[in-house]
């Protein structure tokens, strides 16, 4: 049977692919510490489960609007309004199933097939992935560690021509921890005003920040109108399961998009919405209490990779990755990661899961306790004694 070109332009993710493995491993009987998916390890808050379950109970259970029930959109504007400064309403908000569809159906209302797209390497694979599946160019713009991991101003206006129609950022960023600062984002803007592409800002761990107020493109006077600001409940709230993204956009892309969601899945999860309303309205104490965990988790993983020989890291200033330099090693990211899921029991993902500039690098998520991440630590420490050995 034949299968579209597109799809073979498509690729996968290596955390859920490093998932699956672990999964069958663990059938088999082996102990294995998961460092190696971005999902947050606490319980969705219950006052949020039992808005969802109230709204159940009540018949919310039928179609809404495609583009998400009024109330969950008005409550995203304002929530989104606040925390970036920006003059919003309910009709420049969309909701989907997720960040990923957002992406997704962004990406396809913005590019055509030839089109370049510059997209932050090593970073999110969906960004490359999906700009291969419409027939773009996707163009790397190397984030470096003796930068922070930030984009390179001067590189990066290098990269852009009257072929880009979309720049990709992601801030605080997967796989890094990496920061963008407002200066960073005054000169993204100015390119995309000067070349007349589009910004596509991931902002999902907009409130897992640590060190700096968090950052938004579409703060900036004027970058609003060209902008896709994109967020949600996944990773703020631990609602991975609940498949909730939602995403700022000029009227007339809010058209698009709607349009998308018409021809892909009707709506998003009616009864699920509820999580939106009561999670952006409701106590904080249940997000303020993870961060207070994923700040003690920072510090273990970093000081315990710096304390390994040939590893270094840096300390990452928003998400929750740790994206350490394993150079010195002398072995290589897949190499290094097989061994410690393989040997150790310690699952991570290699630094080339998130492209090409991600070689010489790991990609450890700290979603895990202090324990867990001590001991996957200590047997890294074994392992790398014995090879040196």
């Amino acid at each position: 049977m034949q299968f579209s070109d597109a799809m073979g332009r498509m690729s996968g993710e290596g955390a859920f692919e490093v998932l699956a493995k672990c999964k069958q491993m663990e059938a088999e009987g082996r102990k294995i510490i998961h460092l190696q998916i971005g999902e947050p390890d606490f319980d969705t808050p219950k006052n949020i489960c039992e808005a969802a379950i109230k709204a159940i109970n009540s018949g919310n259970t039928h179609y809404s609007s495609s583009g998400g029930i009024f109330e969950a959109r008005k409550t995203a504007a304002e929530y989104m309004a606040q925390t970036r400064n920006i003059d919003i309403g309910p009709e420049h908000v969309i909701i989907m199933p997720g960040v990923k569809p957002l992406i997704f159906t962004a990406m396809m209302a913005t590019v055509n097939p030839g089109d370049e797209v510059i997209v932050p390497n090593p970073g999110y694979p969906t960004y490359e992935s999906v700009s291969n599946f419409i027939g773009a160019k996707p163009v790397p713009m190397h984030l470096r560690e003796e930068k922070d991991f930030r984009f390179i101003t001067d590189e990066l206006k290098e990269l852009v021509n009257h072929k880009t129609s979309l720049l990709v950022i992601n801030s605080p960023q997967n796989p890094t921890g990496g920061v963008l600062t407002k200066e960073d984002l005054q000169t993204i803007y100015e390119l995309a005003e000067e070349y007349d592409f589009w910004i596509l800002s991931d902002e999902i761990y907009s409130k897992i920040i640590y060190d700096a107020p968090f950052e938004s493109i579409g703060s900036i006077p004027g970058a609003l109108k060209r902008s896709i600001l994109i967020d949600g409940m996944s990773k703020t709230y631990a609602m991975t399961g609940w498949r909730l993204g939602f995403a700022v956009v000029p009227e007339d892309m809010a058209e698009r998009l709607i349009m998308f969601a018409i021809n892909n899945f009707s709506c998003t999860n009616t009864f699920a919405q509820a999580g939106i309303v009561e999670g952006l309205t409701g106590p904080q104490d249940d997000v303020d209490k993870m961060m207070a965990q994923f700040r003690r988790r920072r510090e273990a993983i970093v000081n315990g990779l710096n304390a390994i020989e040939g590893v270094s890291c840096l300390m990452p200033q928003g998400a929750f990755y740790a994206f350490p330099n394993i150079t010195e090693t002398g072995l290589s990211s897949q190499i290094l990661a097989d061994k410690l899921l393989d040997e150790c029991g310690v699952a991570c993902l290699a630094g080339t899961c998130f492209g090409e500039y991600g070689e010489g690098y790991l990609r450890f998520s700290y979603a895990n306790s202090v324990e867990n991440i001590q001991e996957a630590l200590r047997l890294m420490d074994e392992l790398l004694v014995k090879e040196r050995a």
